[in-house]
């Protein structure tokens, strides 16, 4: 396996000045940074069933944290943050291989659209047409139908800046493309910080109005393995969207308080649940003074590990998902079987069915209009 190595010194200054390294089979080396050394290596990674390339790169910071994509789904592969006691570990679902990924399997990591979450109906209507999409969630259409973002083979190229190295994934979605309107033209950049931050960046272009709402579908385990029962959770959300017994939102929007949904303070997931007499899947409402406005959405603490997940992101809503539907039938790293509960999902987004909901932030996007959003996940311990 012929592995490609790209590495680079630091500066102060993060996410300034983002820039493509052309020829990604070259070395690239610069004199070390007062903060040390970040490394991109890319790699084969297997092929698909009609035999497209898969490649997979690892990103390394000085720290040692380590994500790896890969270019079939723009999936997030692997993540690996240290610990209280500074060991880095896994805190992702996924599998060790690209087989895992090409078969069915609950969205590990993956880039999902070009409409995250659940449309009602399978259909939506701008102006005077209606557009039916494939109906893959009972009566609904879910993360971009059969075929979505996270099961075709995206361009890759990597990335730096000032104390930062990433991979910029491309893909052109042709119109008509699972039912949706227009040619989609995405861009999905992930981004490692020497400051133990990951940032998603997302861009989209369309020739012809149509709905689009992207995120990230990674499955997080902060202590590495078993339940997450014992993870504490706040989120900075002071209401959420109800669902109907299909999981769509009725169209209201409800206060947390005295609620189980209330977690608006640090409260453990299994104490959460137990208030809720289910598992979290559900749309929560950000406290935001505008849409696109950076700000925290969630905090996550792993009492045994020390690790502390924080979200912030410029999207209107959080999706908090505790794997409510693993039942130990897939198997991941080392033959593991993923149980009920031994994930945990917070997908930055817009409002499920928004296209069916005119009172919710509308994810329509117009030619000549620039869809952008980002999201960051930022590492610590305590």
């Amino acid at each position: 396996m012929k592995t490609t190595r790209i590495r680079t010194g630091l500066v102060a200054g993060m996410f300034l000045a983002m820039t493509v390294w052309l020829g990604s089979c070259e070395t690239f080396d610069s004199a070390m940074g007062e903060h040390g050394t970040m490394e991109i290596q890319k790699a084969p990674f297997g092929q698909t069933k009609d035999a497209q390339p898969v490649d997979i790169y690892t990103l390394t910071n000085a720290q040692g944290m380590e994500a790896q994509v890969m270019t079939y789904g723009a999936i997030l592969v692997s993540l690996k943050v240290p610990d209280r006691q500074g060991r880095i570990g896994e805190i992702t679902l996924g599998f060790d291989a690209l087989d895992g990924y090409l078969t069915s399997h609950p969205y590990f990591g993956a880039i999902v659209g070009r409409y995250a979450n659940r449309i009602g109906g399978a259909q939506f209507t701008i102006g005077q047409t209606t557009y039916k999409l494939a109906a893959n969630n009972g009566p609904n259409h879910l993360h971009g139908g059969i075929v979505g973002y996270d099961k075709v083979v995206w361009k890759a190229k990597p990335v730096r800046g000032d104390n930062a190295i990433g991979v910029r994934f491309t893909y052109h979605s042709p119109d008509g493309e699972e039912g949706y309107p227009g040619n989609l033209d995405c861009m999905v950049t992930y981004t490692l910080g020497n400051d133990n931050t990951l940032r998603i960046d997302y861009e989209a272009r369309t020739d012809k109005t149509t709905p689009v709402n992207l995120t990230n579908h990674a499955y997080y385990n902060l202590a590495g393995s078993g339940d997450i029962l014992d993870h504490e959770i706040q989120l900075e959300a002071d209401y959420y969207t109800p669902v109907d017994d299909t999981l769509i939102p009725t169209g209201a929007i409800a206060p947390v308080k005295g609620t189980g949904f209330d977690l608006t303070e640090p409260t453990g997931i299994g104490q959460g649940i137990q208030r809720l007499g289910e598992g979290y899947d559900h749309n929560f409402v950000l406290r935001k003074k505008h849409i696109g406005q950076m700000t925290l959405a969630a905090t996550v603490f792993e009492p045994k590990s020390g690790r502390v997940m924080e979200i912030l992101t410029e999207q209107p809503g959080i999706q908090f998902y505790t794997g409510n539907f693993l039942d130990g039938t897939v198997r991941g790293r080392s033959g593991l079987a993923y149980q009920k509960h031994y994930g945990f999902c917070l997908e930055t987004q817009h409002f499920p069915d928004s296209p069916n909901k005119p009172q919710f932030p509308s994810t329509l996007l117009e030619p000549g209009q620039v869809y952008r959003t980002a999201t960051i996940h930022k590492f610590s311990t305590r």
